[in-house]
């Protein structure tokens, strides 16, 4: 039993707002490609498929995070529990549970086109190096963004077989909102952080992060409204942005607070609700 709880805390399966954040990119990406004059069992298929990959590759990652950063986890207060960090689960055992979690990403992978699995496989390198990334340069949340939105241009490729210009344009945007949102998250271990010696776009943009995030959600909700018009959405779509718009302007910006630790998390947590407004958007836009 304590295995199972211990693997639990190591892919953070009681904390969903993870995989939400890996799915919502897919689930747009396939929306807006679907033809939805076609039957839906397709769509639905994929989607499912979708899901079980967001929660087998973010549970992995996890692990593969804490291997990488057993040491510095030591010395956080939020993540000095952690199993690997404590020294409730050895390496070896990580990595095996890592392993076998790939391995059924696999198995899943390959119920998708040859191009999409050529695709996704080559995003393997970002999803294991982004955890080091925060050793070395100020932007880690910059390469959080490109690996976590990857699967837009998964979901797009599931259905088109092919890349196109809008995927491209949109994955851009969404890259701005995990910059934007994992800043917000970051700002719970900063003091510890700069103790240690990490960097993370928390840090940098401490003295003025207000500015920083507009910046980061303004280029996410204006490429997101472009998008809207190169796909020609229908105007419900264009509705729906106005609550996105409430969503991070109003129920994220104004309120945030980076000295609470709390509040950040919540702000943070929130973005799965934003996550689920595009995607609703997106599914009513093209009808």
């Amino acid at each position: 039993m304590n295995q199972l709880k211990f693997f639990i805390e190591l892919t953070r399966l009681k904390k969903p707002i993870g995989y939400m954040l890996l799915f919502w990119p897919c689930a747009w990406g396939l929306t807006l490609a679907y033809d939805f004059s076609e039957n839906l069992s397709k769509y639905y298929f994929y989607l499912i498929l979708f899901f079980l990959g967001s929660v087998l590759m973010r549970s992995a990652g996890c692990i593969v995070n804490d291997i990488l950063d057993k040491e510095f986890d030591k010395k956080v207060f939020r993540t000095k529990n952690r199993p690997i960090a404590s020294g409730q689960v050895s390496i070896k055992i990580a990595f095996f549970y890592s392993s076998v979690l790939c391995l059924l990403a696999l198995f899943v992978l390959l119920n998708f086109n040859n191009f999409t699995i050529i695709l996704a496989l080559g995003s393997m390198p970002l999803a294991f190096t982004y955890p080091l990334m925060k050793r070395y340069t100020y932007w880690p949340q910059l390469f959080l963004g490109i690996t976590f939105n990857y699967g837009l241009i998964l979901g797009w490729t599931t259905i088109k077989e092919e890349i196109d210009l809008i995927p491209i344009l949109f994955y851009f945007g969404a890259i701005f909102w995990t910059l934007g949102y994992d800043t917000i998250y970051g700002y719970q271990d900063i003091k510890d952080d700069e103790i240690i010696g990490l960097k993370s776009t928390s840090i940098k943009f401490k003295s003025n992060p207000i500015i920083f995030l507009i910046i980061c959600y303004s280029i996410f909700y204006l490429i997101t409204l472009s998008m809207g018009f190169l796909m020609n959405l229908n105007n419900l779509f264009f509705f729906s942005l106005a609550f996105v718009f409430l969503q991070i302007f109003y129920f994220q910006l104004k309120i945030l607070k980076i000295d609470d630790a709390k509040n950040c998390l919540k702000i943070f947590k929130s973005n799965n609700f934003l996550g689920l407004l595009v995607y609703f958007g997106i599914f009513i836009g093209k009808f």
